[in-house]
């Protein structure tokens, strides 16, 4: 193709020129083919984006050692106090603990936002794991204090400073992912999202398990001190991805983003066509604004995309993914033993990780939106029996919430959990997605703080002590989680960006994007 053909700016103006001989990669007649079809035509794009998915796999890993170390019973009588017999964590540090991390992911994804617009996706993603490791180091230290506020004080310092790397590598990650995978793999390199952070939810829980029954600091230092493994490999995997061709595009260094796209793709794809679509979808989007904040992800149209993005994030807190993180404690609350607790925890990972496998299939043959109203749906009832359940008490009950529990891993893990990521990736534009994965990010950190401010408040003995009857909570969350996809979230598979932006921009209402259909040359044209 000749570089005439393709789009322009000058002096801030774009000039889109024809397009309706560029090919669209991905359109392709394979769209609707097998997964492991695919996986064989991109595998160095699906080999980066199991690597990129080790970013998940930290958030996975961070989660559940910082959830679950409230339960093992050395850092308890290290940081916490007696109640009626036993070592319990107070409900307001507990509180304030569990929100931590949240807030700091919000403040790691918001700055990752404005970060990857400025240095480039890779480089903020290799910052944020810098970060993220000073914080287990502060978390690390906190034991050393001899007066317990202290103790307490340092570890929740550490978990801010933890949250923002950890938030700001999940940003990274997830815009990286959405910007360089086809769309044919497109829905199931984001199921690799919670795929991978239930797999580091497993190792910790592991750890924790190994941990458990050590009676010196050894019990919490050995699960802070391994989270430095799970930031390092982030790190050297940010070190040698090629930049993000969209980003470089942007910058207006195009032989640096065929550089980047043929390592992507590989020597045997001519990747000329693959670029010239992306630098239209890219002009296209700069013809409505050159200059770009994250005030303009709440402008015009974007405001809907946005709105969407944001839902999308905080659909697993929606249906109990904070509660889950802390199924140990917990359980443990609702009467079961610690050591047993723990196995239950990792049992209902290791079943919620096969669901995922499960699901990363289901994302490349459904609809996302299909699959998130029938997992939200049977939520929902899991939920509600298990807070009917809770009204009793027995060891039957306690067994039944357990299950119940592992159970809307199950579910979800299928259908709203990778769903919900693969919508979030999809529904904002090329230019503001940076942005707007900050923005989804941080509202998923923020439902996060939320709930993990309220829930001890909620369960815990010396509070609420609702215990089973929790599920209720949930199944009315579940509820109005249903509601909202129903309402707002459009079928967005296997569309294009520039298929996409036409049915945001035309305000087509989300029930018909599954049959919306346009000629490719009409498309391209309205482009212009």
């Amino acid at each position: 193709m000749d570089a005439s053909e393709l789009p322009r700016t000058d002096q801030g103006r774009t000039q889109t020129l024809d397009s309706s001989h560029v090919p669209d990669h991905t359109q392709s007649p394979t769209e609707n083919a097998p997964l492991f079809q695919e996986i064989r035509r991109y595998p160095k794009i699906v080999a980066y984006s199991f690597g990129l998915a080790l970013a998940f796999l930290l958030t996975g890993y961070d989660t559940v050692i910082l959830g679950t170390i409230t339960a093992v019973p050395y850092f308890k009588k290290e940081f916490g106090e007696r109640y009626n017999g036993s070592y319990i964590i107070p409900s307001a540090w507990l509180s304030v603990w569990s929100a931590m991390a949240p807030i700091g992911s919000m403040v790691g994804a918001a700055a990752a936002g404005w970060m990857q617009d400025r240095i480039g996706r890779r480089w903020s993603l290799a910052w944020s794991c810098v970060i993220c490791a000073v914080g287990i180091a502060i978390a690390f230290c906190s034991y050393l204090p001899t007066a317990m506020d202290s103790r307490r004080g340092a570890f929740l310092v550490g978990r801010l400073i933890q949250g923002w790397g950890v938030g700001g590598a999940m940003a990274g990650a997830q815009t990286y992912l959405s910007e360089t995978v086809p769309t044919s793999l497109r829905g199931s390199a984001m199921a690799l999202s919670p795929t991978f952070m239930l797999l580091g939810e497993l190792i910790g829980a592991a750890v924790i398990f190994a941990c458990e029954k050590k009676t010196s600091t050894a019990a919490y230092l050995l699960p802070f001190g391994t989270q430095w493994i799970f930031t390092v490999l982030p790190f050297i995997l940010a070190i040698v991805l090629p930049e993000s061709p969209s980003y470089l595009i942007r910058k207006g260094e195009y032989d640096q983003a065929h550089t980047a796209m043929k390592s992507l793709h590989g020597s045997h794809v001519d990747v000329t066509p693959l670029l010239a679509q992306m630098r239209v979808s890219i002009a296209h989007e700069q013809q409505l604004s050159n200059e770009l904040s994250y005030l303009d992800c709440f402008r015009s149209i974007n405001l809907r995309r946005t709105a969407i993005v944001a839902f999308a994030f905080m659909v697993p807190s929606l249906f109990g993914v904070p509660l889950l993180a802390s199924a140990s404690y917990f359980m443990q609350v609702v009467g079961m033993s610690s050591s047993t607790s723990i196995i239950v925890l990792i049992m209902g990972i290791v079943l919620g990780l096969l669901a995922n496998g499960v699901g990363v299939w289901l994302m490349s043959r459904f609809g996302r939106r299909r699959l998130m109203l029938i997992t939200l749906a049977i939520a929902t009832a899991l939920w509600t029996s298990m807070g009917i359940a809770g009204c009793w008490s027995g060891i039957t009950v306690i067994w039944y919430t357990a299950a119940c529990m592992m159970a809307v891993v199950v579910v979800c893990g299928m259908g709203a959990w990778p769903a919900s990521f693969a919508v979030a990736g999809e529904a904002s534009n090329l230019r503001l997605r940076a942005k707007t994965q900050g923005v989804g990010v941080l509202c998923y950190m923020l439902s996060n703080v939320i709930f993990n401010l309220v829930l001890p408040y909620i369960y815990n003995p010396d509070a609420g002590d609702l215990k089973g009857k929790t599920g209720f909570v949930y199944g009315g969350l579940c509820l109005f989680a249903f509601a909202v996809t129903w309402l707002t979230v459009p079928e967005m598979k296997g569309r294009t960006a520039l298929e996409i932006d036409t049915m945001f921009e035309s305000n087509l209402p989300c029930r018909q994007f599954k049959d919306w259909s346009a000629d490719i040359v009409d498309l391209k044209a309205g482009a212009v």
